[in-house]
């Protein structure tokens, strides 16, 4: 694995540490993206939440190696194009989970050593279930229903006000004495009953089949038709409350009581408690009565019941202190594995998939389970070595099948004692199933092992990744193409008039027309049958059509001529982000500049005895520049032992990490001798070195473009017409800021976060959202926190936003 993904964290070194943390800050973005918007979960929530602990962990040991994007940072993902924006007036935050009794306890602990309470002082807290639906904010001002919005990122969510009037259990008036503006918040969800209807109606009618009522819930609350969302029989459950002009009650239980009061279902088995034992007693209660609720928990949450403590609890980070979630442990049964199937995603990455005798687990009958990757159905690595998280899977087996947090099944481990006789090792396929390129797992140049995923390198024309690589590419932070959302895409996908990017831009009105039509048909007769209909559906107004269509073709000929940064992150290349791109677009003035670049970089990669010497555990950039720069004299004379040099200073684990890979001192000398004549050209450093690219993101472009098929693909974006600007490679050069790190954080009066990151990129700055070390300079507008107090801790300088347009040289945005 790469990146240090099999290594404890104590033993990480800054340089491994760093690319850990890219890692997991690109993957739980995925994640993220897939469970918030997409409705799409694709791992299981023990192992989402096996993540976020461990780049907590890393973070906490390399504090100033947290990312502006960490995950730490982050609540949701970002919303949906398909509905309109509602910016919540306060942030709906995610809570910090507990996995043990011991959690618990450590929770209270924490409350009260914050507020400064004797371990006897009265403590009440209330538990009531985690629902496992989808978050709804909704906003009432006098007593009448005026929005309702998804969570989205925790700041901005979908405006799904229709469709969340359809739901019988949110009142369209409060009862009684309501506050004149009070945002109500709870949890959409659906019983098992509707679940399971709703699935067979699918199956009739060869709609999609949900995998679990979350997703159901999800993709029901989030339909354009709110007449769909209306038959679907939704639930909410009221828990919680944004802004209130008046909050009625001091407490969490008074809330829920008065929510209840007002027309809301609120949970029965909400209760308050003075003691930890008597709230791990409640859990456990309430985990036996799991199966048979009738809808999807997936664990217990616990809260500060006093409103004024919570109040001087606050927040921290994305979650506050005075709650969080206990999470319930995986549910398991036994079963026999029949196949494997590989799978490709929309990053070309091969993902092996359990065919799986249909066995019950946690009341849900799974047939599929994740198998990880090729190194987890191994047992080893690429190099042949045992790995912790192995298993040496194979077809034929008896295996322990886990669910956790009801999303998606996972092998967890093989009963070896019925393993048929005769059964082979599993062998991963080297090209693509699909498509029939070569699938490779990427070399991480800092640690010289491969990644743990195998991915297709046939990329933008590949069919398993086109529709998805095809909806990244039309998307907000890419061509951003008004409009174009993913009905058109698979649309016309399936229609065979779109298969590579370069196909938008040459649609035209008739073709277009003919495919919308006949999807239309088919939804509409599919509705028809479903709802036992025999009359045919009135045929859209062809001024309608025509009106759609033209919108669409205006639509892309306005995004003809894009920036270069989103040009490049629309390729969907693998470990390139909006920050990387962003990068790639401040070395290069255009697309034909970049892929020369890329090629130049190509032909200056470095050998493997520069890779063998740099991923040598414990060895970091320091020592490995010290290293390398030794004259080539000093590395001929058999006397001289690097092991025991005083100018290299080598630390007791370096010199038992170079012993072990290389032997003796004469071994070394070999070694470094061997990284010195093979290291990199400077095209190829000029991005492996840079702080927002780095040596796995360079890795992947080397990899991208040496397939013929994604130069051709790039080739003819250019070929239809596609132009970039860039006012990224050349900023102004006399900015103050060129060059430096600039945190924005607080309230901004004058323009918006977003604007003022686009304003210092554009005079040359990067910017990050959190401080660290490296920070230049932070813009601390009103209610700046804890990034205000880190820049002070730190001696960096801080200035307010006036201060800013002054350095700047402006008056204002």
């Amino acid at each position: 694995m790469a990146n240090g993904e099999d290594r404890p964290v104590e033993e990480l070194n800054e340089a491994e540490a760093a690319a850990e943390l890219a890692r997991l800050a690109a993957e739980i973005a995925e994640h993220d993206r897939r469970y918030y918007r997409d409705d799409a979960p694709t791992v299981s929530d023990a192992e989402y939440d096996a993540l976020r602990r461990r780049n907590s962990r890393i973070e906490a040991r390399f504090p100033a190696l947290i990312r502006a994007d960490s995950p730490s940072e982050r609540v949701g993902a970002d919303i949906s194009e398909k509905f309109g924006k509602i910016r919540h007036a306060l942030p709906m935050l995610s809570l910090d989970n507990a996995f043990s009794d011991e959690d618990v306890a450590d929770f209270a602990r924490r409350v009260r050593r914050f507020l400064k309470l004797a371990e006897d002082a009265p403590l009440e807290i209330t538990a009531e279930p985690k629902i496992d639906g989808l978050s709804l904010s909704l906003r009432y001002e006098a007593g009448e229903l005026v929005s309702a919005a998804t969570r989205g990122d925790g700041t901005t969510g979908e405006d799904v006000t229709r469709n969340a009037r359809t739901v019988g259990d949110i009142p369209d008036r409060l009862k009684g004495n309501a506050p004149d503006i009070f945002e109500v918040r709870g949890e959409v969800y659906m019983s098992h009953e509707a679940f399971r209807a709703l699935n067979a109606r699918q199956a009739e009618t060869g709609g999609p089949v949900y995998a679990n009522p979350r997703n159901a819930a999800a993709g029901s609350l989030r339909q354009l038709d709110a007449s769909i969302t209306r038959s679907r029989k939704l639930k909410f459950f009221a828990y919680a409350w944004g802004e209130a002009s008046d909050v009625p009650g001091k407490t969490q239980t008074e809330v829920v009581a008065a929510l209840g009061r007002m027309g809301f279902a609120v949970n029965p088995l909400m209760r308050r408690f003075d003691s930890i034992d008597a709230l791990i007693a409640h859990y456990h209660l309430v985990e036996e009565q799991r199966a048979s609720l009738g809808y999807d928990i997936d664990g217990v949450v616990y809260k500060v019941d006093d409103l004024e403590l919570q109040k001087r609890l606050g927040f921290v980070s994305r979650s506050p202190r005075w709650a969080i979630a206990h999470k319930f442990p995986a549910e398991k049964a036994t079963t026999i594995l029949n196949d494997i199937e590989i799978q490709v995603g929309r990053t070309g990455a091969l993902t092996p998939v359990a065919k799986l005798d249909p066995v019950t687990v946690g009341g849900v009958v799974v047939t599929n389970a994740t198998l990880h990757n090729e190194d987890y159905i191994a047992g080893r690595d690429s190099n042949g070595a045992p790995i912790r998280e192995g298993r040496d899977i194979r077809i034929g087996d008896t295996v322990v099948v886990q669910r956790a947090g009801d999303v998606i099944p996972q092998v967890l481990d093989v009963v070896m004692d019925k393993r048929p006789k005769g059964a082979e090792p599993y062998r991963f396929p080297d090209h693509c199933p699909v498509c029939g390129s070569k699938a490779v797992r990427e070399m991480n140049p800092r640690t010289g092992r491969p990644d743990s995923k195998r991915r297709c390198t046939a990329g933008l024309t590949c069919p398993a990744q086109g529709r998805e690589g095809l909806k990244h590419f039309v998307s907000r932070s890419a061509f951003d193409i008004e409009g174009f959302g993913q009905t058109y895409i698979e649309t016309l996908f399936d229609a065979g008039l779109v298969r590579q990017p370069a196909d938008i831009f040459r649609l035209a009105f008739e073709p277009l027309r003919d495919a919308i039509e006949t999807r239309r048909r088919q939804v509409s007769e599919a509705r028809r049958k479903a709802e036992g209909k025999a009359d045919p559906e009135k045929p859209a107004k062809k001024a309608e059509t025509t009106k759609a269509i033209d919108n669409l073709i205006a639509a892309i000929a306005a995004s003809r001529e894009v920036p270069l940064d989103r040009f490049i992150f629309a390729l969907g290349i693998p470990q390139i982000g909006e920050t990387s791109a962003k990068a790639l677009a401040r070395l290069f003035a255009d697309v034909p500049a970049f892929v020369d670049g890329v090629d130049a970089a190509a032909k200056e990669q470095p050998g493997e005895g520069w890779l063998s010497l740099i991923s040598t555990p414990s060895i970091g950039g320091k020592t490995f520049d010290a290293m390398t720069a030794l004259d080539d004299d000093v590395l001929a004379d058999e006397a001289f032992d690097p092991l025991k040099d005083k100018a290299l200073a080598l630390k007791v684990n370096q010199r038992a990490a170079l012993r072990e890979r290389f032997g003796d001192a004469a071994g070394v000398r070999a070694a470094i001798a061997a990284a010195c004549r093979q290291a990199p050209g400077p095209a190829f450093l000029a991005l492996a070195k840079d702080g927002d690219i780095g040596p796995v993101a360079t890795e992947s472009l080397l990899q991208f473009f040496s397939e013929v098929h994604n130069r051709d693909a790039v080739r003819a974006l250019l070929d239809v017409g596609v132009t970039t600007t860039n006012d990224r490679a050349r900023p102004a050069k006399a900015s103050p800021v060129s060059g430096k790190t600039v945190v924005f954080t607080g309230s901004l009066e004058k323009m918006s976060r977003d604007e003022a990151k686009a304003m210092a990129e554009a005079l040359g700055a990067k910017t990050a959202g959190s401080v660290s070390k490296k920070t230049d300079l932070v813009v601390a507008g009103p209610g700046a926190g804890s990034k205000l107090q880190k820049a002070e801790e730190f001696g960096i300088e801080v200035i307010d936003e006036a201060g800013w347009f002054r350095l700047i040289g402006r008056d204002g945005p």
